[in-house]
């Protein structure tokens, strides 16, 4: 089971049906898979293939796609980076990757010239949409025109090394959650499956390609059963619902924070979205609010599921035919089983709050280079996820609380503790502390609190540095300064203290 022969028996059965759509063009299953096969051929005759890495820097495009299914034809493993990553944060993820080839947006091409010299792995640059006269650049359009004539892929199967997925870390560095073959494509496959798609669906591919719950849902998943992907470069609700209609969309995958604003934009109507007939979010908690609203103006029912970038991602899901409960992630996929332990591991009664642990084919392989940490995250088999949930007597999981102190800011992963690695940084900081504060549009906002060493130090001073390191969503929204941090006896600062003053 491999995300190769998905792509490859979709163009032995139907080379001509469309794989995807973007901004007013299309291409078949063959000419997708030739796409592929193209890049395939020029980074093989670069030398890459069985245990090299390739790093990904692109936004929603058929690049994205092309470049994702060429580094897999050669047996190398890709590594999806956000291109709005700053060059510090690029740089990590290259260097502890040892990617040997990036293939990005124009546009990041200065990041490249600033970095380039400290990423001695990193032995050439694609760039899309753009070219440069550095000798370690190429333009994308010599790949797409490079022959495939008379190259073999190699033989791949569910155990290689697919992606590297980098999540934030609570030490304050990204962890790379090593993906297989078999843990992608059978994720992909479980969720067609659970879901009933078929050939017929097209997807609206508007969640960032980078991020794994797209790649899986929108992009592995479609392509594993034939279907169509209408991607759009970024998410606009007026875009979104306009594609929807024009194209007939079936399945719409998104995060709280979209269908909140496709309910705020005036003018939408049922007749709009009239195709749809799945609705799916996860990425975050989908207030109960906000579901029943959506469903009560346009008439359509949002299925909530769950996943982790080390499950790849999706554990659970509710049902899209059958018992949805408002609030739950739903019930165990096909293949997949989640469970609710103590802190000794101990499977918990029905009701009782623990964490949420997993096993299945699409757990991880673990965390590139970090055997200790894999060793504390995947035990016995089973995933620790390090969320607290419980299990209602049928089998459905409530999410109560996050046991790490993890941010989900409009679907990204924010950790307290790298954005407080930067503001420490800043050297009129004496302490901080960072936590995540209730939005209405984005579902949470990154909040800093500060103890500066004198009053000079500003609230925007101390966010224009937070922005030369961390990516925008990363960027606390808001700072306040206090004269001194919450802490307890042994000076542990609370970070429960803090959120309880923002409750009050």
């Amino acid at each position: 089971m491999t995300l190769i022969e998905n792509i490859e028996r979709g163009v032995r059965e139907f080379p001509e049906r469309i794989a995807y759509i973007f901004q007013g063009m299309e291409a078949t299953y063959g000419q997708l898979y030739q796409q592929a096969k193209n890049t395939a051929a020029y980074l093989a005759e670069k030398g890459i293939g069985k245990g090299d890495h390739v790093a990904l820097l692109l936004g929603n495009s058929p690049h994205f796609l092309i470049s994702y299914y060429g580094v897999l034809l050669t047996g190398a493993a890709v590594v999806p980076i956000n291109p709005i990553y700053t060059p510090k944060e690029i740089m990590y993820i290259l260097h502890n990757s040892q990617s040997k080839v990036a293939i990005a947006a124009a546009p990041l091409l200065p990041a490249f010239e600033g970095i380039k010299q400290m990423l001695p792995d990193l032995h050439e640059v694609v760039l899309v949409g753009g070219d440069s006269e550095h000798k370690w650049t190429t333009p994308f359009e010599k790949i797409a025109a490079h022959s495939s004539e008379g190259w073999q892929r190699p033989e791949i199967d569910g155990d290689d090394l697919a992606v590297i997925l980098y999540t934030s870390g609570t030490t304050g560095q990204p962890k790379g959650a090593m993906l297989t073959q078999r843990n992608l494509a059978s994720n992909a496959e479980a969720i067609a499956e659970y879901l009933g798609v078929t050939e017929a669906d097209t997807f609206v591919t508007v969640l960032p390609m980078f991020h794994v719950f797209c790649m899986t849902v929108c992009m592995n998943a479609p392509i594993a059963i034939g279907a169509t992907m209408l991607i759009l470069p970024k998410f606009s609700p007026t875009e979104v619902v306009q594609a929807i209609r024009e194209h007939k969309a079936t399945l719409f995958v998104g995060v709280p924070t979209m269908y909140n604003f496709i309910m705020q934009t005036p003018g939408v109507s049922p007749e709009d979205l009239a195709s749809l007939r799945i609705c799916i979010s996860g990425g975050a908690s989908l207030p109960v609010a906000l579901l029943h609203n959506f469903e009560k103006k346009f008439g359509k029912v949002i299925s909530e599921g769950y996943g982790l970038s080390e499950a790849s991602p999706v554990t659970a899901f509710n049902p899209v035919h059958g018992v949805r409960k408002p609030g739950s992630i739903g019930v165990d996929i096909p293949g997949v089983e989640n469970k609710i332990v103590d802190a000794e591991g101990e499977e918990l009664e029905r009701g009782q709050v623990g964490e949420l642990i997993v096993r299945g084919p699409n757990v991880m392989k673990g965390y590139l280079n970090m055997p200790e940490e894999t060793s504390r995250t995947i035990q016995g088999g089973w995933l620790y996820t390090g969320d607290m949930a419980y299990m209602d007597e049928d089998g459905y999981i409530f999410i109560v609380d996050r046991k790490k102190d993890m941010i989900i800011v409009g679907g990204y992963n924010v950790y307290p503790r790298e954005v407080e690695e930067v503001l420490y940084e800043h050297p009129q900081v004496i302490e901080a502390a960072v936590i995540g504060v209730p939005d209405e549009n984005l579902g949470e906002a990154v909040q800093a609190y500060v103890v500066a060493r004198d009053e000079s130090l500003t609230e925007e001073e101390l966010k224009a540095h937070c922005r030369t390191e961390l990516a925008k969503y990363k960027v606390p929204s808001k700072i306040v300064f206090l004269d001194e941090l919450p802490k307890n006896t042994t000076g542990k600062i609370l970070r429960r203290t803090l959120r309880d003053m923002v409750l009050k």
